[in-house]
């Protein structure tokens, strides 16, 4: 069975990049769907349109990553999806709050193989 990646970053190249590099290195055993913005990632969230791993972006405008994030764990039916931080910021403390809240911390710019493997060891991490 396909596992659901979201993917919410303001950037769309990054959504691009992200997606391409999903596809061409694992094929179709992702279903990816993607979020401008914190709003957008909500809003998918309450159409349950329930994802197997969020990849959240930090720094995004309306509403940043810690709120998107501190909302999804808050949600009783949302709580157990792991989140991945993806993020340019790399300070201290973005970084130490990102390795201990979410399942994972990646700073861009990533490595395509990287990027991959990280994903699917939190996936693993994770199945029931």
């Amino acid at each position: 069975m396909k596992k659901k990646i979201l993917i919410v970053d303001d950037d769309p190249d990054i959504i691009f990049s992200i997606r391409k590099i999903l596809e061409n290195m694992a094929g179709d055993e992702y279903n990816i769907i993607s979020a401008e913005n914190g709003t957008k990632c909500l809003e998918l969230l309450q159409n349950n349109e329930n994802p197997d791993i969020i990849l959240l972006d930090i720094m995004m405008p309306e509403i940043n990553g810690w709120v998107v994030y501190d909302m999804v764990k808050n949600n009783p039916l949302w709580k157990d999806i792991p989140i991945v931080f993806l993020t340019a910021r790399k300070d201290e403390l973005a970084t130490g709050a990102g390795e201990r809240l979410g399942d994972d911390y990646i700073t861009k710019p990533f490595e395509s193989e990287e990027l991959v493997k990280r994903i699917d060891n939190v996936l693993k991490k994770h199945e029931i």
